[in-house]
């Protein structure tokens, strides 16, 4: 006999045979915990003034991998709801995911992805492929439509390494539309209200073969950007010494760069700028 922590026998539920998604378990047997199910009355749209929103996270791919980065600020319409919000996680050891949009429900979602991997590799005894992952974050996204038709968006930022690649194409990237949609990038990418800032700077930045200082720099620079267009994205902060979040992920797993590390990088963009305001020219 098989008990759960209050001492009662557990729900037959949990010994149905049935699919490797936990979300798919919760949606059968435990729907009021999945929070990308719930949506306001009807007629009912959130206020973006009053809910929080993530803003600004990017990825590119370098040498070695790749490189997922994000601001720190979170908004509530002109106001300044969080300084020092982290959008960038590991959901397992060679797969990270950044967000954009209402930070409440993406904060959830990332959770629950993060138990949904570990779920399936339980269940099959194998970790699921990237292309899986990817997927599976999209179904995910598309439970939330609901919500976000009535202004509760969330948007990540899919990010792995992918060792069954071609050798210099093993760190892939993918984005999704909040219906779903999944759509895989090359090179680089960026999401939220100042990646069309950010997305301009990477262009110009990027090139094949960035070892991990270039790969950051250029990332840093690029937030940079999107900071100084956008008023939602939150640029280096010298005097409280938050700094945007960069990790990569590599053959050896998903790494995020030390706060002294991500410091020094930051301090020697920002002096660069002095010189340069604009930021640095496109390289040959």
């Amino acid at each position: 006999m098989t008990w759960n922590e209050n001492g009662g026998r557990l729900g037959e539920e949990f010994f149905t045979p049935g699919s490797s998604s936990f979300t798919e378990f919760l949606a059968a047997h435990r729907p009021e915990l999945l929070s990308t199910r719930r949506v306001l009355p009807d007629g009912v749209r959130a206020a973006p003034d009053q809910v929080p929103h993530g803003t600004t996270v990017l990825a590119l791919s370098y040498r070695d991998g790749v490189l997922i980065a994000g601001d720190r600020r979170a908004t509530m319409g002109n106001l300044i709801a969080q300084r020092d919000l982290e959008k960038v996680h590991p959901a397992d050891d060679h797969t990270a995911v950044a967000f954009a949009g209402t930070v409440g429900l993406a904060l959830d979602m990332v959770k629950l992805y993060q138990v949904e991997l570990t779920h399936f590799e339980k269940i099959e005894g194998v970790a699921m492929t990237l292309d899986g992952k990817a997927r599976r974050l999209a179904g995910m996204i598309r439970q939330n439509l609901g919500q976000a038709m009535q202004g509760l968006a969330v948007v990540p930022l899919l990010t792995g390494y992918d060792p069954s690649a071609p050798e210099g194409e093993r760190g892939r990237i993918f984005s999704f539309d909040i219906a779903g949609g999944l759509y895989e990038k090359t090179g680089f990418h960026a999401e939220g209200s100042g990646s069309p800032y950010a997305r301009g700077a990477l262009k110009k930045l990027f090139r094949k073969g960035l070892d991990r200082r270039e790969a950051a720099l250029a990332a840093l620079q690029a937030l940079y950007d999107a900071a100084d267009d956008d008023s939602a994205t939150g640029g280096p902060d010298i005097n409280r010494r938050i700094f945007p979040i960069v990790s990569v992920i590599t053959e050896d797993g998903f790494e995020r760069l030390s706060e002294p590390e991500t410091e020094a990088l930051s301090r020697e963009m920002v002096e660069q700028r002095r010189n340069r305001p604009d930021g640095p020219n496109a390289t040959p």
